[in-house]
């Protein structure tokens, strides 16, 4: 089943869009007629009602009072600050550094008791060491083309906040494809510590760490793109431009069924630390 996880986002500013169409409508309001009672360019609706364009809190308050009907526009305001934070543009997190973008999941880190990560690109961030950590830091910093690199501050921090998998209340079952295990993201010395720390991440006693074979055949799921679920509240989608977070119960069952499928086909203990091994030595 494919997953489009930009799709929800999308699908949520769609439901907003579509009400206030409706309530155009119902006034018996033309587009043209609406734009005058709003002082707008009659385009600006057009966009609007096709969720091209996301309406601020003014702009519903408007529309509302156009079509007299002040009282709908509080809930309306609510809906579309829901679906405008499901797609959290990467330019806008890191903005104030990326250090500033991990001290912000601290908090949320400790309220969530179940951690799902499926990853087909990177070590997941909860096993990083401080070297890989900073080398793909760095490189997030060049591709964002950030004023200033705070990349091995970032590292820092995110392994201090790693530090949860060791403290109790917390679950983490954490997969990824073995090719993770040789995109060489990090120097040869840093490459040899991270995969040194992964043969006894499965060791401590809140992980459960997979790896999928490449050599797995007839696979039910292919390569995904990587996804965080915590616990079944919350699904976070890592795109190319944006952060997509889900929420809808629905399309969040769909991301533990792809995790489950994915789940079943990765080897845990000493088949896992087997592949870990053989990564290892491939460094030369």
């Amino acid at each position: 089943m494919p997953i489009s996880p930009s799709s929800s986002a999308q699908a949520a500013r769609e439901v907003v869009a579509r009400r206030l169409r409706d309530l155009r409508k119902e006034a018996g309001l033309t587009v043209t007629e609406l734009a005058e009672r709003c002082n707008w360019h009659h385009a600006k609706t057009s966009r609007v009602e096709n969720a091209r364009t996301a309406p601020s809190a003014k702009d519903i308050r408007l529309w509302c009072d156009a079509c007299r009907v002040p009282d709908q526009a509080e809930g309306l305001i609510v809906q579309s600050l829901n679906a405008e934070s499901m797609y959290s543009e990467w330019r806008h997190q890191v903005r104030n550094g990326l250090k500033q973008m991990q001290d912000n999941l601290v908090s949320f880190f400790q309220e969530t008791q179940l951690f799902r990560v499926y990853s087909s690109t990177l070590v997941p961030g909860l096993l990083q060491t401080e070297g890989y950590a900073a080398a793909v830091l760095r490189a997030v910093a060049d591709f964002r083309e950030l004023p200033s690199d705070d990349s091995a501050d970032a590292a820092r921090a995110r392994v201090h906040r790693s530090r949860i998998i060791h403290e109790p209340g917390h679950r983490f079952v954490l997969l990824m494809e073995e090719t993770v295990l040789y995109h060489q993201v990090a120097d040869t010395d840093a490459m040899a510590a991270q995969l040194g720390y992964l043969l006894t991440a499965g060791a401590i006693p809140s992980v459960s760490l997979g790896i999928i074979p490449m050599s797995t055949p007839e696979r039910k799921q292919w390569p995904r793109e990587t996804f965080h679920v915590y616990d079944d509240a919350l699904v976070s989608v890592e795109l190319a431009s944006a952060q997509v977070k889900i929420t809808q119960p629905s399309e969040i069952a769909v991301y533990l069924k792809a995790f489950e499928q994915l789940r079943s086909m990765a080897v845990y203990g000493t088949q896992a630390r087997g592949l870990i091994v053989k990564a290892i030595e491939a460094l030369g």
